[in-house]
């Protein structure tokens, strides 16, 4: 995997590497849809690098679409599986009204509802969702389990639930299969698994929730117990990505030195 010391340098280098070793690829389907148009692609695209300490510092570093992945941020951390969210109206690559992407009032998934699933859906507050054997855990859980087990290789949320094998519902499925924190010394590290990335509506949102997501858990574990996780500070961040893409039309963009 290729290291990076700051994630400017890897946004870089994953534009560069797309541009120039990509080909295009017919793909049958498109967020749900039938394809507008053949990919862009290159696969199985990884890299890590050292996040920075300080929201002001990985802001400039990855410069998100702000101060909309900032609102749709606090939706992913508010405890309530939200569909839709609100930010969705002001997503800078909104479809139209977003029709086609799972209805008139709720979406077939969003990341709110897979991060705090316990009471998603039509039933809400009235009852806990169960898998095969056990009641569903949610964000709130991997941060419990860290508290008691700092050293854990067991936290991970995931995105991607069984309901999306196979697609039988036949609606959108998440692009992120989910999230793995791992303290390793004095450091934490974040390591992000997503099967499908368009590099120019998702990529750099993506990277940058993913690393708030770290610092958001590594201040509530601090709020919690200071002397066991006080002095641990941020550590890398990992992507896995196995289709990287652009629609094929859209390729010439990652020229463009703003992408």
């Amino acid at each position: 995997m290729k290291t990076f010391s700051k994630p400017s340098e890897a946004i870089k280098w994953t534009k560069d590497r797309l541009s120039n070793y990509g080909y295009a690829v017919k793909t049958e389907k498109w967020q749900g849809i039938d394809s507008p148009d053949d990919m862009w692609e290159t696969m199985n695209h990884s890299f890590q690098f050292f996040v920075p300490e300080t929201l002001d510092e990985l802001r400039k570093e990855i410069r998100p679409n702000l101060p909309w992945a900032d609102d749709h941020f606090e939706e992913r951390v508010s405890g309530l599986p939200l569909n839709p969210p609100p930010s969705h109206e002001w997503w800078p690559f909104a479809q139209k009204n977003n029709e086609q992407f799972g209805g008139h009032e709720e979406f077939s998934h969003t990341y709110p509802e897979r991060i705090w699933p316990k009471n998603a859906g039509e039933n809400g507050e009235d009852v806990i969702l169960s898998g095969i054997r056990f009641a569903y855990g949610d964000f709130g859980d991997v941060i419990d389990l860290m508290e008691r087990e700092p050293f854990t290789r067991q936290a991970f949320l995931p995105i991607w639930f069984p309901e999306d094998t196979g697609v039988a519902h036949k609606e959108r499925v998440p692009c992120s299969i989910g999230y793995h924190f791992m303290r390793r010394g004095e450091n934490l590290h974040i390591v992000y698994y997503i099967r499908s990335c368009d590099y120019i509506r998702h990529f750099r949102d993506d990277v940058y929730m993913a690393c708030r997501k770290l610092i958001y858990v590594l201040d509530e574990l601090k709020r919690r117990n200071w002397d066991r996780w006080g002095h641990v500070k941020p550590g890398y961040f990992a992507m896995h990505i196995t289709s990287l893409h652009c629609f094929n039309s859209e390729k010439g963009i990652l020229k463009q030195p703003k992408y």
